[in-house]
């Protein structure tokens, strides 16, 4: 089995209130293609059934740079036997959002684009919510939001990390993200230098935030599966990971990964950037949906 991470944590504070013993299992960043070998994904998949976890959450980017390998990611996403949640990431959009959403349902994944929805799990009742990318400018807060009863437990996705902090105050104390993946390389702490300092991310990679209190905040970074560029993964934080987090345990039940981290000064995109990134966006997927088409690549076809 190919070299991954175990992180486990346990959950906010408020929800030893609420919970009694939920397992969630969090992985982010597949970049199904061909970068990332299908064998390592499938160990992912592998390593996380072997937790057992109640539920599986999915923080975005499931494909790399095209759509030729939709069909690998419904292999993947239907091998894990837990019910499993996700939100698009920038590269799902680059692709070609629809084809995505597609193939991720059809293996089986509930894909929640600014909605929420709950899922029974040991008699309990636990909120999913889930933001569309912010990267590409699909984020919907209030839309999310709405009809979100802020009593009931609830986790949040969203492949950009930055957005946890307006949904903390709204009922929302854990969220769990991506798109750093941490850097890839963190020897000498080089991607907190890198995408905090110079990309201008507050949170970079783990566990941020407080998970005490009466009012709870705090946000999962992961390192990823896959890779969009070189799939060269060097020093602890930028292995490849799964992170297991238990709800309803107590802070100091067991021993951590890593206690909640101070985050970067962070530096938030300026309207125009965002605007040029969600004009990117939509001349990405145009480009790689014609060159589908160009070598007949249908997925909707087999529907």
């Amino acid at each position: 089995m190919p070299d991954y991470e175990l992180r486990r944590f346990a959950g906010p504070a408020i929800f030893t209130e609420q919970l009694d013993g939920v397992r969630v299992a969090h992985l982010t960043d597949q970049h199904v293609g061909r970068v990332t070998p299908h064998e390592v994904q499938i160990g992912a998949v592998e390593l996380t059934n072997a937790q057992e976890p109640d539920i599986v959450v999915l923080s975005g980017d499931f494909v790399c740079h095209s759509q030729e390998f939709l069909d690998q990611l419904v292999d993947v996403m239907g091998r894990f036997n837990a019910p499993v949640f996700g939100v698009l990431g920038n590269h799902d959009h680059w692709s070609g959002s629809d084809e995505v959403r597609w193939a991720l349902r059809k293996g089986g994944v509930e894909v929640l684009d600014n909605a929420w929805t709950s899922i029974e799990v040991k008699h309990q009742r636990l909120q999913v919510l889930g933001l569309d990318d912010a990267y590409t400018g699909n984020a919907d807060i209030p839309r999310a939001l709405k009809g979100l009863d802020p009593r009931k437990p609830t986790i949040g996705l969203s492949h950009i990390a930055e957005e946890a902090d307006a949904l903390w105050d709204h009922g929302v104390p854990m969220v769990f993200s991506g798109h750093t993946h941490a850097g890839q390389v963190t020897l000498a702490r080089l991607h907190e230098f890198i995408l905090g300092r110079v990309v201008g991310h507050k949170y970079v990679h783990g566990l941020y935030g407080q998970r005490g209190g009466e009012r709870p905040g705090a946000v999962y970074v992961g390192a990823g599966i896959g890779a969009a560029v070189v799939p060269v993964r060097l020093g602890a934080r930028g292995r490849r990971e799964v992170a297991v987090f238990e709800l309803g345990a107590h802070v100091g039940a067991f021993e951590e990964d890593h206690d909640e981290q101070e985050p970067a000064p962070g530096r938030a995109p300026s309207l125009d950037l965002r605007r040029r990134r969600v004009l990117e966006a939509q001349k990405k997927s145009e480009k790689r949906r014609a060159v589908a088409r160009a070598k007949g690549i249908d997925p909707f076809a087999a529907k």
